[in-house]
């Protein structure tokens, strides 16, 4: 298809931003909610742009990531209001493992105020922010440096994580599969993803709307070896009966 005007100036911004949602897009261009899904219907099944639950992003792909700095600010209200959600259940004096991802770096900044903390993490972003917290001890991992977005990886950092039994995994993910598998782009970042769920007694992920249905390469985990989903938006379907099923107790952060 060729996209009229407006159709080109969505597309612009979809692609400045990352990600938006329908509303945003109502708002930014002056129309309405019918009129925007319309042109997201016609520029999605164009394969222009993809469809997500209340919002529009640039086309998936199974093998490489949205770059670290598009996604520090795609959903960045949504990843916030997990972060606070997910500070509020982290009890004062306990010991964590704290993995890659913007959400997780929102998650640590809401942490600064908490006592007693011991963290390990394989993300300098995280050990940055929270080493300006004086009452939280924290670890880094070694291993193999990423340029990109300053996490940590390779069997080095398998290795170290693996001393370790914490009272909670926190973890992020790029892809939630319609049949619970939780799945990301990096098969050294997944092994050390498996490493901390492994030696977590409790293990929560943190994902924003747009990881519903959102596609990737390499497998993590399934639903069945979460413990709890901290979400900005009520899982679509089919999710809600695959977390029953798993006993994943989802708090969506309002």
């Amino acid at each position: 298809m060729t996209p009229n005007p407006r159709q080109a100036l969505l597309i612009q911004e979809v692609r400045a931003r990352g990600a938006l949602s329908v509303e945003a897009l109502a708002e930014q261009f002056g129309v309405t909610l019918q009129t925007v899904r319309r042109d997201v219907k016609q520029l999605s099944e164009a394969g222009l742009l993809a469809r997500f639950h209340g919002g529009v992003r640039l086309p998936s792909s199974t093998t490489e990531n949205i770059a670290y700095r598009q996604r520090q600010q795609l959903n960045e209200q949504a990843k916030q209001r997990i972060a606070r959600a997910v500070a509020r259940s982290v009890p004062e004096g306990c010991s964590l493992i704290i993995n890659i991802g913007t959400t997780t770096e929102a998650i640590a900044r809401e942490l600064l105020h908490h006592k007693g903390l011991r963290v390990i993490t394989n993300n300098l972003n995280v050990a940055a922010i929270l080493s300006d917290n004086p009452a939280c001890e924290v670890i880094v991992a070694g291993g193999v440096v990423r340029s990109r977005d300053r996490g940590i990886v390779g069997e080095v950092t398998v290795d170290f994580i693996s001393q370790f039994k914490v009272d909670i995994g926190l973890i992020g993910i790029s892809g939630i599969e319609d049949d619970g598998t939780l799945r990301d782009f990096d098969y050294r970042e997944v092994k050390v993803a498996r490493a901390i769920i492994e030696h977590s007694r409790q293990v929560w992920l943190a994902a924003d709307h747009s990881k519903f249905n959102r596609p990737a390469m390499v497998k993590l985990a399934e639903f069945n070896e979460v413990d709890m989903l901290f979400t900005d938006t009520a899982p679509p379907e089919p999710f809600p009966a695959l977390l029953n099923e798993a006993g994943v107790q989802c708090e969506v952060a309002e």
